[in-house]
């Protein structure tokens, strides 16, 4: 009897579990498909609250209006060189400035790691680094979203804590006594060992430069320098002063109004299903990536 009972509390918490599960899921999944479906609706019922789960008045004009416009190519082209080659040079940086810094027999390794930490807290403003940049002459550049900021101190500190609990000494005292160097042994033992890390911070980094609008807006002054941040934003903010109907009529500005919503949801669905189209790719590193940098016991 006591057995039974048993047995139906654990059913009883499972199928709790379950229905808990669900509904965490349909709270961060809904949006999302509230997105996509907004976005092949229509926009007067979208706005009237007529669509909840099924699209309405189904429609690719937002689509249409965003992929003929040929800047979305030219910022499409931008993004993906800077996200690129931009995650590609923190990856160059990152690991190699850990792995030294993991390194117990580096004396210095302190006091370096203190410097790194100071310019996690402190900064020298928004002015004095445009000063800095303009100075370097990297303003209007594309190499503004690569060079300057290459190195996250809190990605740097994670790949350090990684090395140190990964990497046993005695691997290398065992590589060192057939001759490797530290190069080599970084090289050819510890970044094959560190899939997991340059994973998980490999798409941190290309996240971030992914999404990267600041950078573009404050250094960017040639539209042919533009990444897709910033052009999404101004067929935006375009979008909304016609569907206000400024510029060419009242006629045109219902017409837009008509399917405003469209290119708003459209421009959200442009700008992030490459990163989730990416994602599942990476997905089998973060189970070991997601306890990265952290104290075990």
């Amino acid at each position: 009897m006591g057995q039974t009972s048993k047995n139906g509390n654990e059913i009883m918490f499972s199928l709790i579990l379950i229905a808990l599960g669900l509904l965490i899921f349909l709270i961060v999944a809904y949006p999302l498909y509230f997105i996509i479906i907004a976005s092949i609706s229509d926009s007067t019922l979208v706005s009237t609250g007529k669509v909840f789960f099924i699209p309405k008045g189904i429609s690719l004009f937002g689509y249409n209006e965003i992929f003929h416009d040929s800047r979305i190519w030219t910022g499409y082209k931008n993004t993906i060189f800077y996200t690129f080659a931009g995650t590609f040079v923190n990856l160059l940086f990152t690991l190699p400035a850990a792995y030294v810094l993991s390194r117990k027999e580096f004396k210095a390794r302190r006091f370096i790691m203190l410097l790194f930490v100071v310019t996690l807290f402190f900064n020298g403003g928004l002015i004095p680094t445009y000063l800095l940049m303009k100075g370097l002459h990297l303003t209007n550049t594309i190499w503004v979203f690569i060079l300057p900021f290459c190195v996250n101190v809190f990605y740097l500190i994670i790949a350090r804590t990684f090395f140190e609990s990964s990497l046993p000494s005695e691997l290398y005292e065992a590589a060192a006594m057939d001759g490797c160097s530290h190069i080599k042994f970084f090289i050819k033992v510890a970044l094959p060992l560190s899939k997991a890390l340059i994973s998980v911070i490999g798409l941190y980094y290309l996240v971030g430069h992914w999404n990267d609008f600041f950078t573009a807006l404050i250094y960017i002054r040639d539209n042919e320098l533009q990444p897709l941040q910033i052009i999404l934003r101004d067929i935006l903010l375009s979008n909304q002063v016609f569907a206000n109907g400024a510029g060419v009529g009242g006629d045109a500005g219902g017409y837009a109004q008509r399917y405003a919503d469209q290119i708003k949801y459209g421009v959200i669905i442009v700008s992030t299903l490459p990163i989730l189209v990416l994602y599942p790719f990476l997905q089998k590193y973060f189970d070991k990536g997601v306890m990265i940098g952290s104290i075990k016991g």
